[in-house]
């Protein structure tokens, strides 16, 4: 019986969107230790063309919620080596109350800034997942008939979303929702999707200095185990181990030390 440990990465290209930064970034750095050629796609140019230099790779100024910008960066993929790998770690996060102090309509949660996050977290991440599979499905499949592969950054915040967080908890829930229907979808063209749930990560979101280190410690006191927050690497090896794992389709994996979200 023909055996083969993993998709083979090596001469290939792979785009990361939020690649600049935190899981993006640590992604971005193990596969082109694989041997892809990454593109860096994201909206800061200074910090995604460091990290692109860093890895050989190459930057691609990229707005999820502009289709050219996405395709530019397919395009850029494309000419490096067949596009075999796309991460979509691009996101924001907003917190706002769902109903204001005062009880007057104009204090309800602001509804542009619910509709943006639902835009770049879940449409931005299918505009990608549809223009890489398309670039994908062009690839010559391996024996397995194998073509290429898709991860997606999704959120613990899916499943135990706090007070605040209806809006990105929609837009990771949209995004675990929809990950086995597009892999059904995708089967038929030879490429595989899963999704990647974080926890608490260590990433530049929660800023720097002495008040923002008081409030990581005090988010790491609902880690199960180990009781600290998680580091971007850790998040990247199951994000490639997802890519290049050939079995692994139609999952979303937790990565989160074990944490279960309290309501605040």
């Amino acid at each position: 019986m023909a055996y083969r440990a993993s998709m083979e990465l090596n001469g290939s290209s792979a785009v990361v969107t939020g690649g600049a930064s935190g899981i993006g970034a640590a992604a971005a750095r193990q596969l082109a230790a694989k041997g892809a050629k990454v593109v860096v796609a994201d909206l800061q140019e200074e910090a995604g063309n460091a990290v692109a230099d860093e890895i050989g790779g190459a930057f691609c100024k990229v707005d999820v919620t502009n289709t050219d910008d996405i395709i530019n960066a397919i395009e850029m993929a494309t000419s490096m080596g067949p596009l075999k790998a796309l991460v979509n770690s691009a996101g924001i996060g907003w917190a706002q109350r769902t109903v204001g102090k005062d009880g007057s309509y104009d204090s309800a949660a602001n509804l542009e800034a619910f509709r943006r996050v639902i835009n770049i977290n879940l449409i931005g991440t299918f505009d990608c997942i549809r223009l890489g599979a398309t670039a994908m499905s062009r690839n010559e499949p391996d024996e397995f008939g194998e073509r290429g592969a898709i991860v997606n950054l999704a959120s613990v915040a899916a499943f135990d979303g706090q007070i605040g967080q209806a809006s990105y908890s929609a837009s990771k829930g949209g995004v675990v929702g929809m990950t086995l229907p597009i892999a059904r979808d995708l089967a038929a063209v030879g490429v595989r999707v899963n999704t990647v749930a974080p926890g608490l990560i260590d990433t530049p979101i929660y800023g720097e200095g002495e008040a923002s280190e008081q409030f990581k410690a005090n988010l790491q006191r609902g880690v199960l185990f180990p009781q600290r927050l998680g580091f971007p690497d850790e998040l990247a090896s199951m994000v490639v181990e997802c890519i290049t794992n050939s079995y692994m389709n139609a999952e979303t994996i937790r990565v989160d030390g074990g944490i279960r979200m309290q309501p605040k």
